[in-house]
Formats: C-alpha cells, sequence, structure tokens
C-alpha cells in the first residue's frame, strides 16, 4: 500500500501569514501535534505544538523557523516508510507530497492500523520472537521447523543490532498453539525470547504479554 492510499484531507494546513493562537486552536480541534505549513500548495515544512507552546501568540507563523527536515513522504511510497518518517522524527500527521505540492496527511492512528492489517495482527495465529546472532539466521531452516509442527509462517520481521550484531526475529505463525514450535526451538538451540499463543497458562500469559507489548515500544 502507497501512502497517497492513505491521504486524508479532513485536516486543514497552516499558512504563513497564520497566526500561533489560531494553528494552536487547529490542533487542539483536530486532536494533533503537527500541522504542516504550505504556500500556493507548495509543502514548506511542519510545526510542532511543542514549538508553538514556547512562542508569542500573536506572532505569526513565518517569523518562526520552519524547515522541512525530511518531514514528509512522497506520494508513491510505500506506507511503512511513513512509519519510519513518523517514528523518526516524532510526529503525529506525515504529509504526503508529489515533488513539492503537498497532496494530503497521513496520521500517525491510520499508519498503525493499517500496519496492524500488513502484519495480521487481527489474524489468528501464535507469534514468536527469536534472539540470535546474525550469522547464524537462516530461514530454510527456521522455516523448515515452522512447517514440521504443522503451520506456516504469515510474517516475518527482522531486527538487527548494528553494535551487537544480534539479530530479533519476529515469527507470526499460523496457529495459535505454539508449545511444540518452541519446544522445536529450543531443541535446535535457538534462544526463544518472547511467545505469545493460546495454550500458555493465565499466569505465563500475562508475562509474555507484558513482555510482547515492552518489546513492541522499543
Amino acid at each position: 500500500m502507497l501512502t497517497k492510499d492513505l491521504i486524508s484531507n479532513s485536516i486543514p494546513y497552516l499558512h504563513l501569514d497564520d497566526k500561533v493562537f489560531h494553528a494552536l486552536q487547529l490542533m487542539n480541534d483536530y486532536h494533533v501535534a503537527h500541522l504542516p505549513i504550505v504556500e500556493d500548495d507548495k509543502y514548506l515544512g511542519i510545526i510542532s505544538e511543542e514549538q508553538l507552546l514556547h512562542t508569542d501568540e500573536e506572532s505569526i507563523l513565518q517569523q518562526l523557523p520552519i524547515s522541512d527536515g525530511g518531514t514528509a513522504v512522497q506520494a508513491n511510497d510505500h506506507f511503512l516508510k511513513a512509519i519510519q518518517v513518523a517514528v523518526q522524527n516524532k510526529l503525529s500527521v506525515v504529509p504526503v507530497i508529489h515533488e513539492k505540492e503537498l497532496l494530503g496527511i497521513v496520521t500517525y492512528n491510520d499508519l498503525l492500523r493499517n500496519a496492524s492489517d500488513f502484519l495480521s495482527l487481527n489474524e489468528p495465529g501464535g507469534l514468536i520472537v527469536l534472539e540470535l546472532e546474525g550469522k547464524d539466521y537462516s530461514f530454510s531452516e527456521i522455516s523448515r521447523i515452522v512447517e514440521s509442527n504443522d503451520a506456516q509462517i504469515t510474517q516475518l520481521n527482522t531486527f538487527s543490532d548494528p553494535e551487537t550484531g544480534i539479530m530479533q526475529l519476529t515469527l507470526r505463525v499460523s496457529k495459535l498453539e505454539i508449545s511444540d514450535i518452541i519446544s522445536t526451538f529450543q531443541r535446535y538451540e535457538y534462544n526463544v525470547k518472547y511467545y505469545f499463543g493460546e495454550e500458555m497458562y493465565q499466569n505465563e500469559l500475562k508475562t509474555n504479554y507484558d513482555n510482547l507489548m515492552n518489546y513492541l515500544r522499543i
């Protein structure tokens, strides 16, 4: 899915001659902490509520330092690029542009909803997080372990620490009862960092759910 497919035109833009108090009012009305600034439909940059709160309310936006700073994405970028931009810049909205023209805005909440669909988080299945050294990663072996337990990998995502070379591998598998998959990974000496499935006892479920939420917030 491309960023242009997620554009919302319900959130207004700001202009250089707008006053600070007007910008703050719009942010409050639309429940966002950022808004883009345009001039003749050209994207100039984005401004934050935090910046405005430290400015005289009667000032106009033209008096403030405005820089795009890589805060926008192109219309044909994959929506995951917009998530990356939002996270790196701590944005509540991400402007979508074509060349320099502002086409619209994608909200962070919409990006998260689409990320959930993209990762099949609403589909039934288990989740397993493995930790291993990058040099030991073998997709064919991991896939074989999962399939040997009558399941398939429905999603796979990796994160590597450039300093340690340690890779965290997040697997979504097609069944909830994953104790047999976990046992097989452990038999092959994989470090199972977290797991989330139907067969856990209530206290295990709570502990592993908390661990998973902490992991996803990293």
